[in-house]
């Protein structure tokens, strides 16, 4: 019998921490879709992430195959144009559709990939700075503050510089330049959640510092760390392109948009198609990003929730 009831409590258990988190999701959701632009920014980013992981199989031509006999034709709606190549093709015959699909999964790997290394780095700094205080936060803060009085893409111009050019030195290199607004979001949090009556309570009954940082403090600093990265996310595709059009990051022949800005800058005035499409694949992908960000901030945020 006592068997048959501990099974039961711990079935009641998970089907309440179920109901909870439904729960939670529904309340989230509701603030979120009350903002139409942030639910208009997942659904793009959503079709972004499709096209990029279809890529293989919605683009009508490989990125770097070259067509000789269409050498910069206009899209296929002005004159001269083809509907083999829907948006045209570039100085060297390659299919800018193609490209530009292609392309979409450079941008999500270079988000991805410089927002972890940023958010996990920072996260694991400003803990250590917010919860040690003393001379660890004055050196670490101070250390901050010099990388934040550098321009972000002066500062990773530099660090380029001195890794090389390539994708993942630049990914590296803007990583670095994201990571103080991450340490600096992390300390002040970490700093105000200290000082309250629940981590004092765990601190009497024995807890590690390192299980007050990651399991008493941490979960309750998050919403402002997602917010956070999904702003650095946007930017982190910026200074990508950035840097591809500057010839520091991704290398020709990659279909990265920035690398195709500079590959085409030279044709501006007389072939408008090759800058100006993926010009738009960038403004759209960091717009509806950033969108994406605000409904987060709306929906996380408890002071900006209405009662």
């Amino acid at each position: 019998m006592s068997q048959t009831t501990q099974t039961s409590s711990a079935g009641a258990v998970a089907e309440s921490s179920s109901a909870i988190r439904r729960k939670m999701f529904a309340e989230f959701w509701y603030y979120f879709s009350e903002n139409k632009g942030a639910v208009a920014g997942l659904c793009v980013f959503v079709v972004l992430v499709a096209v990029a992981l279809l890529a293989p199989v919605i683009a009508p031509h490989l990125p770097h195959q070259q067509y000789r006999d269409a050498v910069l034709l206009p899209p296929f709606w002005q004159e001269g144009g083809r509907t083999t190549f829907l948006l045209g093709t570039d100085p060297v015959g390659r299919d800018i559709l193609s490209r530009l699909i292609y392309g979409a999964r450079y941008s999500l790997f270079i988000g991805v990939f410089v927002t972890v290394i940023a958010l996990f780095g920072g996260i694991l700094i400003g803990l250590i700075a917010g919860y040690f205080r003393g001379w660890i936060d004055t050196v670490i803060m101070r250390i901050m503050d010099i990388i934040l009085a550098f321009p972000s893409l002066l500062l990773a111009l530099v660090l380029v510089a001195i890794l090389g050019p390539g994708l993942v030195n630049a990914m590296i290199a803007i990583a670095i330049t994201l990571q103080p607004h991450f340490v600096r979001l992390t300390r002040a949090a970490v700093m105000t959640e200290a000082s309250k009556d629940y981590v004092t309570a765990a601190r009497l009954a024995g807890a590690s510092p390192l299980r007050l940082m990651f399991k008493t403090i941490l979960p309750n600093c998050a919403a402002p760390l997602i917010v956070q990265a999904s702003l650095s996310f946007s930017n982190a595709i910026l200074d990508a392109a950035a840097l591809g059009f500057l010839g520091m990051g991704a290398q020709p022949p990659s279909p990265e948009w920035g690398t195709m800005l500079a590959e085409a800058r030279e044709f501006i005035l007389r072939a408008w198609w090759v800058v100006t499409f993926p010009g738009v694949a960038i403004l759209t992908t960091v717009l509806a990003i950033n969108l994406m960000g605000d409904g987060l901030r709306d929906a996380l945020d408890p002071k900006l929730k209405r009662s």
